[in-house]
């Protein structure tokens, strides 16, 4: 008989190894709730992990599935209305260009970028193809919705079994990491205080941000408000740049465009709210202890999106955590033995 094929256990588990990662990134989060539910239900550990899942989807899964709704529902409606000219951007860009002073053209024409117009008319042609891709992923969100509460499901029952039996689970992988048991469980205690403070924190203020942006938006009439409040949550999940991207332009738009007032108000609001909201809420959400620098997320952020799509978001910090978490731990091992070999001369 031949011998027959070995398939990896992984390949197994990579056709939904988004639901198995953020089931994982939830348990990470929610365990010590968890463990409080445990305390005030002894003896009921189904129970406590049954309340844990319903927590979770309380507060983390029903938003969620709320703005992605509102974000496909914003991204049809705008693609719609530009595809039937309700909203004409050849228009919008004309008048853009009428407000400009002349030196900018002549600027402009200098660097050989072939004037105003034409880059009005590349300016137009790339918000068309965005739509056009923004309807497209509708169409296949539609086409997977099936797909996407297979996942879901997997997600919650993993998530369950997670809580309920993640004590033995981490006790488990302790236990097969090859280093002492000191060190596996310092290794193991920074890995889930790194990801606790680090992606818990970015979210939580990603989607302050966010909501803050999104609001502002709103209130000053800007078109796909929800949309762009959406843009600006994943922005800010990305140090040094973040919601600024989204804002600053809007703003100039507005005072090019004569709307001095509703410019003014989103610069404050973008100056003096979002951007305050950074140091205001990091330091105590995230810690200085435990928060991976800037620059790290950074990097590690943009990494994780060009490799994994969307849930780059996590799996890049996620991964720079366990980088630090070992690197830490080997540093503290080299510091111990200076040390021993100190008291043994």
């Amino acid at each position: 008989m031949g011998r027959g094929r070995r398939i990896p256990f992984i390949w197994l588990l990579l056709p939904y190894y988004n639901a198995i990662l953020w089931a994982v990134v939830l348990a990470i989060i929610f365990f010590p709730v968890h463990k409080q539910l445990e305390r005030l239900l002894p003896g009921r550990r189904n129970i406590a992990a049954l309340l844990t899942v319903l927590l979770c989807i309380c507060l983390v899964i029903i938003p969620a599935m709320i703005i992605l709704g509102s974000l496909i529902q914003e991204g049809t409606s705008l693609h719609q209305r530009i595809s039937s000219n309700e909203i004409d951007l050849n228009d919008h860009l004309a008048r853009f260009q009428d407000a400009l002073p002349t030196f900018i053209d002549n600027w402009l024409n200098s660097l050989k970028l072939g004037g105003f117009t034409e880059l009005l008319a590349k300016a137009a042609s790339g918000v068309m193809r965005a739509g056009q891709s923004v309807a497209g992923g509708v169409l296949s969100f539609g086409q997977n919705t099936l797909q996407f509460f297979i996942s879901l499901g997997i997600m919650l029952y993993l998530l369950f079994f997670l809580f309920r039996d993640g004590a033995a689970l981490g006790r488990t992988i302790r236990h097969t990491i090859p280093l002492s048991d000191a060190y596996t469980r310092q290794f193991v205690d920074k890995f889930a205080a790194v990801v606790r403070a680090t992606v818990r924190g970015n979210i939580i203020i990603a989607v302050i941000q966010g909501t803050i942006g999104g609001i502002a938006f709103w209130a000053l009439g800007i078109e796909a408000a929800p949309l762009w409040g959406v843009i600006m949550t994943f922005l800010s999940m990305l140090p040094v740049v973040g919601a600024v991207l989204v804002w600053l332009p809007v703003a100039i738009w507005l005072f090019i465009m004569g709307a001095w007032l509703k410019g003014l108000i989103l610069a404050f609001i973008g100056m003096l709210v979002i951007g305050l909201i950074d140091n205001l809420l990091r330091p105590p959400v995230v810690g200085k202890g435990t928060r991976l620098p800037d620059y790290v997320v950074l990097i590690s952020t943009l990494g994780g999106i060009s490799l994994f799509g969307i849930s780059g978001f996590v799996i890049g910090p996620l991964i720079a955590a366990l980088f630090i978490s070992a690197w830490s731990l080997f540093e503290q091992q080299q510091h111990d033995e200076k040390l021993e070999t100190k008291d043994t001369q």
